[in-house]
């Protein structure tokens, strides 16, 4: 008897330190997920699994990436960042813009993507885009590097968005903008799952404590805001 007490004692104690550290888990993931300003939850990263999504051919009509760039007005011969580039859909055509004297940084998170990039790269010949592996806090970006960051369908997923804005401020020249092209959450008729849109409050929220300012908003995109923000002092 006392053997089975013994052993029934410590299988109550081991089954409480689980049932402990399955809480501390999700007490934590649950305020990872949580941004601290605006209390908006952070979206998932989508894995390199479903890369082709990126590519998808509705995705000319559904963003309209021309139009969006035409919106942004990038010059020739700028850097600009390409942070989450993915499959480099936006990529190649940043690369266009800028021309042979510009220079495109595609950073991603997913070694995977990258990869595919660079035989994306490769295949179109392209010489003027540099790969960067980033971390989930650090785009991995010289400062005083860019023109321009930009990040489409990117921000929202950001697990330490905080710190991003953070690197991404010390890497903009002066004059700079940091562009945010993010579905409209204030519009349900987006076909968009809740957590992979964002409302311009919620953008404005988060980039404004982390010192910027939003400087010009674009609703030309069927379905997506185009958010130009800068950092306050250039914006004054």
């Amino acid at each position: 008897m006392c053997a089975n007490t013994s052993q029934r004692r410590v299988a109550i104690s081991a089954s409480a330190c689980l049932l402990s550290a399955v809480v501390a888990i999700a007490n934590a993931a649950t305020a990872q997920g949580t941004h601290p300003v605006s209390g908006r939850a952070i979206a998932r990263v989508m894995g390199h699994e479903g890369a082709d999504w990126l590519d998808r051919p509705e995705r000319l009509e559904e963003e309209q990436p021309e139009r969006a760039l035409d919106a942004i007005n990038i010059a020739p011969g700028a850097a600009v960042a390409d942070v989450g580039a993915g499959t480099g859909y936006f990529t190649v055509r940043l690369s266009r813009r800028v021309g042979d004297k510009g220079r495109v940084y595609a950073t991603d998170i997913q070694r995977e993507m990258l990869a595919r990039l660079d035989r994306r790269l490769k295949a179109e010949n392209i010489g003027n885009v540099e790969l960067v592996q980033g971390t989930e806090d650090d785009p991995a970006l010289a400062p005083q590097s860019v023109d321009l960051v930009l990040m489409v369908d990117v921000y929202h997923e950001l697990a330490r968005p905080q710190q991003v804005l953070r690197r991404l401020r010390t890497a903009l020249r002066s004059g700079g903008r940091l562009v945010l092209i993010e579905y409209r959450k204030e519009d349900p008729s987006v076909p968009i799952r809740l957590e992979h849109k964002m409302s311009v409050k919620e953008a404005r929220q988060e980039l404004e404590a982390e010192g910027f300012v939003l400087a010009r908003q674009s609703d030309v995109l069927p379905r997506q805001h185009i958010l130009i923000f800068q950092p306050m002092a250039a914006a004054r």
